[in-house]
């Protein structure tokens, strides 16, 4: 019940923020914080809980966007509708995925090659055909109104936002709490033992895959409307996958906060790299990558991990660890 209401006053506090918060330039931030801590959670959901890494989540992102991009342009959908097929479109494009990965007992780096081949083909193919814009991409019509999830400033993103973060918290925090959790989690630690205990690993990590699909699609159908543009390499791109699986690793892989945290660190950091050398080309992969190799070394546990072992207890206890084996 402590996260529950950890749930409850998180949403409380930063409710009114926009009402506070005069600067665009802070809740654009902000707003695009919650974004990745969304993209993020659905993540966490496959690689923190099932323990199955995923190189490759800009594709269940990418099929969200053009689902709902392709829908709204040449077939007039409404943008509400469009969001939710488009949840519906990376479930399944995940249960595919999912039947064609597990069926075969692929796991570990295997898992995450195959999930990235897979967005590059999407990629690819999005690339090749006109009604997604081919190489060009697609521009969504500007309709603003909240009946097109669409908004004249920023504030209606970050409430729609936050109101999608706060759900999606509630369904990790049920996930903990409930029997599925425990046999995703039991997969996680020990697949074999898992089976030998009468747990079926293939329903199991299929089920968690199409969870996490479809909430990354949807994020993409936030996305389009956030910025009313998407383009193959936005959509299926490296990019995505990394802010993806970064976030719930810096702030704490199978924690139900764990990608809040990292999302609102992660862009931090990127935003003081931007302050102090410019906007450099590349500057944001550098710094992720920087600061995913800290995290392996020194916080494997995450940000949240700082409550259970000091940062320096375990940076001395890695350093003579080594100088043992030296």
């Amino acid at each position: 019940m402590r996260n529950l209401a950890a749930i409850f006053l998180f949403t409380l506090v930063l409710l009114p923020l926009p009402l506070l918060v005069k600067s665009d330039f802070w809740i654009t931030w902000l707003t695009l914080a919650l974004f990745y801590a969304y993209l993020g959670q659905a993540w966490n959901l496959l690689g923190g809980y099932g323990g199955q890494f995923s190189f490759g989540h800009a594709l269940f992102f990418g099929t969200g966007a053009y689902c709902t991009a392709v829908l709204q342009i040449h077939l007039g959908f409404n943008a509400w509708a469009g969001f939710a097929l488009a949840a519906v479109a990376a479930g399944a494009v995940g249960a595919g995925t999912g039947w064609l990965v597990f069926r075969y007992g692929l796991r570990g780096s295997y898992f995450a090659l195959v999930t990235l081949a897979f967005a590059e083909v999407f990629r690819i193919l999005a690339n090749t055909f006109a009604f997604t814009g081919a190489g060009v991409g697609l521009l969504v019509p500007l309709q603003p109104g909240i009946a097109q999830m669409q908004f004249a400033g920023k504030a209606g993103f970050f409430w729609l936002l936050l109101v999608l973060v706060m759900l999606a918290l509630l369904f990790t925090w049920r996930l903990e709490n409930s029997r599925f959790g425990a046999r995703l989690m039991a997969v996680r630690e020990n697949e074999d033992a898992a089976r030998a205990l009468g747990v079926d690993p293939f329903s199991t990590k299929l089920a968690a895959i199409v969870a996490s699909g479809a909430i990354a699609g949807s994020a993409g159908a936030i996305y389009v409307q956030l910025f009313l543009y998407i383009d193959p390499n936005i959509a299926f791109g490296p990019g995505m996958s990394v802010e993806a699986l970064l976030v719930p690793i810096i702030g704490g892989l199978g924690t139900i906060f764990g990608p809040v945290l990292g999302a609102f660190a992660l862009h931090a950091i990127a935003e003081i790299g931007r302050m102090a050398f410019g906007e450099a080309p590349g500057l944001n992969l550098v710094l992720y990558g920087l600061l995913l190799i800290v995290m392996v070394l020194f916080l494997p546990n995450g940000l949240f991990g700082l409550g259970k072992v000091s940062f320096g207890k375990n940076v001395l206890r890695r350093l003579f660890k080594r100088g043992a084996h030296a």
